[in-house]
C-alpha cells in the first residue's frame, strides 16, 4: 500500500514538474520511476520537458534504499551514499546547461545532481586541489546555489585560485 501511495505521489509530482522550468535558487528536483544512466553533458536542446531527478540513497541496512524527491529531504536524513536518477525530461534547463558548461567537461548533469544531494562530504567539505576539482566546484555553485554549504565551496575555489 505504501509503495502504491509513493508511486501515485511520484506520478503527481512528476506531472507538476513537467510544467516547471528546471532548477532555480532554492528549488528542488521531483520524483519518478524511469532510470537513464547515460551522461547528459551532450544533451541536445530539443524536447519540451526539463530534466528532473530523484535521489536514491543507501539507508545503511543491507541492500535497502530510500528514494527522496528533494535535496532538503536527503540533507535532513543525513544520507551520504546517493545517486541521482532521472525521472523525466529530455532537455536541460538553462541553469542545468550553464552548470554543465561551467564544469568544462569535468562534470555531468547526473553527477552534479547527485553531489548536490550531499552535505558535509565530498566537495562540500574538502579543499579544491586541482583544476578539475575547481571546474566541478564552479559547476556545483551554478547547479545548486541554494545548497547550505556553498560558502565553503566558494572559499575552496578562492583558495585554489590564489
Amino acid at each position: 500500500m505504501i509503495t502504491l501511495r509513493r508511486a501515485l505521489a511520484a506520478a503527481v509530482v512528476a506531472t507538476v514538474a513537467i510544467g516547471l522550468a528546471g532548477c532555480t535558487t532554492g528549488a528542488e528536483s521531483e520524483p519518478g520511476d524511469s532510470l537513464d544512466t547515460a551522461a547528459t553533458s551532450g544533451v541536445a536542446a530539443s524536447g519540451a520537458a526539463p530534466i528532473v531527478f530523484a535521489f536514491v540513497c543507501e539507508t545503511g541496512v543491507s541492500g535497502r534504499t530510500e528514494t527522496y524527491t528533494t535535496y532538503s529531504a536527503v540533507w535532513e536524513d543525513d544520507r551520504t551514499d546517493c545517486r541521482a536518477r532521472r525521472i523525466t525530461g529530455t532537455t536541460m534547463s538553462s541553469q542545468q546547461r550553464a552548470a554543465v558548461d561551467a564544469g568544462r567537461g569535468d562534470a555531468t548533469l547526473e553527477g552534479l545532481a547527485a553531489t548536490c544531494a550531499l552535505r558535509g562530504s565530498g566537495p562540500w567539505a574538502r579543499a579544491v586541489d586541482s583544476a578539475a576539482e575547481a571546474n566541478v566546484a564552479a559547476a556545483l555553485l551554478a547547479y545548486c546555489p541554494g545548497h547550505p554549504e556553498t560558502g565553503h565551496l566558494r572559499d575552496a575555489i578562492a583558495a585554489w585560485r590564489s
